[in-house]
């Protein structure tokens, strides 16, 4: 890292909301970015897939168990201290972070919350020490309408049969266990889906094809298919008929993690465009003397700060186990059009030089499109947002 990023990060406001302990966490997982993720990016991005060696060291330094209790071999901390990870490694590259999202706000927060004890013992243990999770919702036809499912879960004695398709799923190529949701009645709309513990040597379950992305190209987006793939009924998440619940709620909780991405992203943008600006010159200056170009600066930070804090307090609220809805939905829609704007600006702020890929914030604005899109789209917290304000 150059001493003008070194720089630029010291730069960073030191908000008064973060305790001595948070600002150790943020600490070691901007070193991790820094020292073991930024080296990888481009190889990585190039590849279309994470590093081996770094989705093991994700796991050595508790990045993918930093909800889950030490008794399940997790790190015991807070969901603030996630999203503080979140935040960092997006910071660096959202691939990665997105990766280590889905594992904690997500798949995580699933078992931590909707397991009973024996399935905690068999799978959080699992998913702190080496296996990758992934949480799958969507299909073809259910998109912002997250209840139309196709995929059918058929009881057959001992065990559920689950046919069907889904779509979007990330990491899906690097997980071996999923939460994944299935209708036992289709007549009976969003009561009649349950969500389930697949694993992936389970008879019946291919992963599919990968999609080809704008953006978070090293980040798996897998199908799933299900052909009279087997589970047992030991392996249903929470009640039967009552996967509806466990989706809205886990997916809450998510949207701050997305908002967290989106952060991250843009601080990266920002500073990329900082430091670049401080070194170009033009008309005998650097560019960074302008007032117009000084302007654009002051307007990205107060954007991101502004993002930044509407996330940390959906966190807080979370953590303190006080009602968090409107908040999630309220960060997640403001940064997603924050992280977009700031790497836009950036691009202009470089030049020519921002369009071409072997400078950084071409990435960063393709990164961020997708969180406008998933976790609920823009119109869907718009939605959730009126409906609050509303009531």
């Amino acid at each position: 890292m150059s001493a003008t990023t070194v720089e630029s990060v010291e730069k960073r406001p030191a908000l008064t909301s973060l305790s001595e302990e948070e600002i150790m966490f943020q600490s070691s997982f901007r070193e991790f970015a820094e020292g073991e993720v930024r080296p990888r990016v481009k190889d990585m991005e190039k590849a279309g897939k994470l590093d081996p060696e770094l989705i093991k060291q994700c796991f050595e330094i508790g990045l993918m168990a930093i909800e889950t209790p030490e008794d399940y071999g997790g790190a015991g901390s807070s969901f603030f201290n996630a999203i503080l990870a979140i935040e960092e490694l997006a910071r660096v590259d959202a691939s990665t972070a997105v990766f280590v999202d889905v594992q904690n706000t997500l798949v995580t927060n699933a078992f931590i919350r909707w397991a009973n004890e024996g399935q905690k013992k068999k799978y959080l243990p699992q998913l702190a020490e080496s296996k990758v999770g992934a949480y799958a919702l969507s299909e073809a036809a259910s998109g912002s309408d997250a209840f139309a499912l196709k995929t059918r879960a058929v009881e057959k004695g001992d065990h559920f049969e689950l046919t069907g398709q889904k779509l979007w799923i990330t990491n899906g190529n690097e997980a071996e266990i999923f939460v994944l949701f299935a209708t036992v009645d289709p007549d009976a709309g969003y009561k009649g889906i349950t969500a389930f513990i697949v694993e992936k040597e389970f008879e019946g379950f291919t992963v599919g094809e990968k999609e080809d992305k704008l953006g978070i190209r090293a980040s798996s987006t897998t199908e799933l298919i299900l052909d009279a793939c087997k589970v047992p009924k030991e392996n249903v998440l929470g009640d039967i008929g009552k996967g509806y619940k466990v989706s809205i709620e886990t997916l809450n909780e998510g949207r701050i993690g997305i908002a967290a991405q989106m952060i991250g992203i843009s601080q990266g943008a920002f500073e990329a465009a900082l430091n670049y600006s401080s070194e170009r010159e033009q008309f005998g200056r650097s560019i960074n003397t302008f007032q117009g170009l000084q302007f654009q600066l002051a307007e990205m930070a107060v954007e991101i700060e502004a993002a930044r804090l509407l996330t940390y307090n959906a966190a807080r609220l979370k953590d303190e186990g006080k009602p968090f809805l409107k908040e999630a939905a309220i960060c997640k829609l403001y940064a997603s059009r924050v992280a977009e704007k700031v790497s836009s600006m950036a691009i202009e702020i470089f030049g020519g030089y921002g369009y071409v890929k072997d400078y950084p914030v071409e990435k960063f604005w393709r990164d961020s499109k997708i969180g406008a899109i998933y976790e609920g789209t823009s119109n869907m917290q718009l939605l959730t947002i009126a409906k609050m304000i509303t009531k």
